[in-house]
């Protein structure tokens, strides 16, 4: 086992690496000076100048990109251009409230798609299956933002006959469960529709295998053929695709956290996007990316649990 989280620790790096060098080749190729965006738009040519030089615009794409890389091993991401901040401080701010939302989005659709997936396996080519097969396609193509901004309409801001305990707000992320449920269901539904339909179709394999027959020729109960035999060996491939979710949910908080003016990483990143804050996306964007690898890791490594024949090298 350690040596398999050694291994699979050093394949991150050229991940990493991959991620690093795209993200900063991208942000160069889009139109803007930063140097120009500090100085601001009345800054005489010598001003713009003397800030190039003092970054480092000047010299070759490939030493700015090794000093960048150099200071980042150290810790060290750079200086907000729009506050001059320090980078890594500007996310600690926000990281823990992203990652928050990311963790109740899974709980959800992992609690949803588990419970939708099983029905639905165990009741298959049943009015409950069909049923639950049509919410989560609905479920599946619905866009993040048009949910999250009809949540909005029918659950904070009316209808007027809406009973007081079903009203939530609309904005904010806070310790008050009517500030969660909103952006939370936004962000896990879709999830939830993917976990129900990979569970549906993992169980119906498992099910159909010798020794969940054997099972029940032997006179174990129903209950106890699917969640212990059947459940258990269906879960590898849907952990795979709650790590997957997980990582989705980190990248598609920033439209969730936008339309509920949530102040998380996602929220942080598009503010920078739109004011070309090149060191704070480049941040936030290799922080998620890292988050990314490192679930997976945990995904690998959980395999081994479900099935202890599963081997890992």
């Amino acid at each position: 086992m350690t040596k398999f989280v050694i291994r699979r620790l050093l394949q991150t790096i050229p991940v990493l690496i991959g991620v690093s060098v795209l993200v900063f080749s991208l942000m160069y190729l889009i139109p803007g000076d930063p140097a120009q965006i500090i100085a601001g738009e009345g800054a005489s040519p010598q001003t713009v100048e003397q800030i190039r030089e003092k970054l480092g615009l000047n010299e070759p794409a490939p030493v700015q990109y090794l000093k960048y890389m150099k200071n980042v091993v150290q810790g060290d991401l750079g200086n907000s251009i729009r506050s001059n901040r320090p980078v890594m401080d500007e996310i600690k701010a926000r990281f823990w409230t992203t990652v928050e939302l990311s963790f109740y989005a899974t709980i959800l659709a992992v609690f949803l798609g588990l419970i939708a997936g099983i029905i639905s396996a165990v009741r298959h080519y049943t009015w409950s299956d069909v049923s639950i097969m049509i919410v989560a396609l609905f479920g599946l193509s619905m866009p993040n933002f048009w949910l999250g901004l009809m949540l909005i309409q029918w659950f904070a801001i009316g209808p007027d006959w809406l009973p007081d305990f079903l009203k939530m707000r609309a904005s904010g992320w806070g310790d008050s469960w009517r500030q969660l449920l909103l952006p939370v269901i936004t962000l896990g539904t879709g999830g939830a529709a993917i976990i129900a339909r990979m569970t549906r179709a993992s169980m119906l394999e498992v099910i159909g295998q010798d020794y969940i027959r054997t099972a029940r020729a032997k006179g174990m109960g129903e209950r106890v053929v699917v969640y212990r035999h059947a459940l258990k060996n269906a879960l590898i491939p849907v952990i795979t695709v709650v790590g997957l979710e997980f990582g989705g949910f980190l990248g598609g908080a920033v439209l969730t956290e936008t339309i509920f003016a949530i102040n998380g990483m996602g929220r942080l990143t598009i503010d920078a996007i739109r004011t070309r804050d090149f060191p704070i996306v480049q941040g936030t964007v290799l922080i998620i990316s890292f988050l990314f690898v490192l679930v997976n890791l945990l995904v690998d490594i959980s395999y081994r649990f479900l099935n202890k024949r599963i081997d890992l090298n």
